[in-house]
């Protein structure tokens, strides 16, 4: 099948996760957590590919962002995740901070969208990400990012709910522990997504026929 008929530019949108320097920089206050699998992966080499080729084939792009955290966050809430207990105390992507700035590979293009922030795991839950998507018309999304197991798997079976076309690129996404990744691409993705493939895979079947410019 083609690349045209898979994943056709006006109805397919690229959702890049959580693309903080906290998470895939050197330096930031998860990436020692991450790096043995984003390294194994190729993590960051494959969402670059990826990225590039949604650009070049008119895919939409948007970034799904988890909440930028301040001080004063949570100290009134009744019912905390162990997560977000975490985000709390060790204040990760905390607001203004180098941590929560975008990785310099992976900052929005102009007539590129931001997705409001989601404050769990799920970047549709309470935010307007299935607003921007619907307003252009998409119908598919490929998820690339972190974190495996918590917001793109969060994130993509939402999606699934709301009756998208779900994809995830395997090795342009990665967790902390390998365990997780087998979690989430071996027990729970083969539940709810309609197709998990490699960047080598998503790049073939979106690299035939032309690029379709966006309005």
């Amino acid at each position: 099948m083609s690349g045209e008929a898979r994943y056709p530019p006006r109805e397919t949108a690229l959702l890049v996760v959580d693309p903080y320097n906290d998470f895939l920089s050197d330096g930031g206050k998860l990436w020692p957590r991450a790096k043995e699998v984003a390294e194994g992966v190729g993590l960051l080499d494959h969402m670059r590919q990826v990225l590039a080729a949604a650009r070049e084939r008119g895919l939409r792009v948007l970034i799904v962002p988890h909440h930028r955290t301040a001080p004063a966050d949570y100290t009134t809430w009744e019912h905390l995740s162990p997560t977000q207990h975490r985000v709390r105390q060790a204040q990760v992507f905390a607001e203004g901070s180098w941590g929560a700035q975008w990785h310099p590979d992976f900052r929005p293009r102009e007539g590129e969208f931001v997705a409001a922030q989601h404050w769990a795991s799920s970047g549709f839950a309470h935010t307007d990400l299935d607003l921007l998507l619907r307003q252009h018309g998409v119908r598919r999304v490929v998820l690339i990012g972190m974190r495996a197991n918590t917001c793109v798997d969060t994130t993509a079976r939402f999606a699934q709910e709301l009756g998208y076309h779900v994809t995830l690129v395997r090795d342009a996404i990665a967790s902390f522990t390998w365990e997780e990744m087998t979690a989430t691409f071996e027990l729970n993705a083969p539940l709810y997504a309609h197709a998990v493939l490699t960047t080598e895979e998503w790049l073939a079947a979106v690299g035939e026929g032309s690029r379709t410019a966006l309005p």
